[in-house]
């Protein structure tokens, strides 16, 4: 039997310490393995020292703030760099969460949120983590190849780092190549079933595989359905 999504490590980095044990406590008691830092500077060094499956930023902390922290984890080579990032944000501060997508976080929530909220979310971006690919080889794309299998893609034999959200995006198209994916579809499960994240990383994705991602040859919009990833 395979073992459940919960036994994973979490890293929880917001400077509220009442929040912080809270939410320790409550991710720990679901089953989680959960280490905690109070900013940016011990949580780089906790990152730096440990594996984690998930990581939990505070977008306002003193100091480095979310954005900055989750910046930087995009920079990380290896594993590190994909750890998936849920940020935290303030109540009716939209572009906090436009922002966030833009730097690579998976998904958002606002604050004040109810613990099982967020524990739902942490568990929908570790399954869509989890997704095993369709096996079919490498795709072609210009200069990229990426391999749905090892969820990497690379430009001129050099890897290009991707988030959780952006393999899951490319692996979901990959299964039908040249075949249309409703936009709704392909945003099921995301931080914004209204398929705006899903435009958000569509975009990203352009500039790292698109010579020119203002006229897309690879990844297209189909217009009134979604997206098709067009391989070579």
């Amino acid at each position: 039997m395979n073992p459940p999504p919960r036994a994973r490590h979490l890293l929880i980095v917001d400077d509220d310490d009442r929040i912080r044990d809270l939410l320790k406590e409550y991710l720990a008691r679901a089953g989680f393995r959960v280490t905690a830092a109070a900013g940016g500077a011990p949580a780089r060094k906790l990152i730096a020292s440990l594996d984690f499956d998930l990581a939990v930023f505070d977008v306002m902390m003193p100091g480095e703030d979310g954005f900055s922290l989750t910046r930087w984890l995009r920079d990380q080579k290896g594993p590190a760099g994909k750890t998936p990032v849920l940020m935290l944000t303030a109540m009716g501060e939209p572009g906090d969460r436009i922002e966030g997508l833009k730097l690579g976080a998976d998904d958002y929530l606002a604050k004040p949120f109810e613990p099982e909220e967020l524990l739902l979310r942490i568990e929908a971006i570790l399954r869509r983590a989890a997704d095993r690919p369709v096996q079919g080889g490498a795709l072609s794309l210009g200069r990229c190849r990426f391999d749905p299998d090892r969820g990497e893609l690379t430009s001129d034999g050099e890897p290009v780092k991707l988030t959780e959200a952006e393999v899951a995006l490319l692996r979901q198209l990959a299964r039908t190549p040249d075949e249309p994916v409703e936009r709704l579809e392909l945003a099921r499960g995301t931080v914004d079933p209204s398929g705006r994240a899903v435009d958000v990383q569509v975009t990203r994705l352009r500039r790292k595989i698109e010579a020119d991602p203002k006229t897309p040859r690879y990844l297209q919009t189909v217009r009134g359905i979604g997206y098709r990833l067009a391989p070579d």
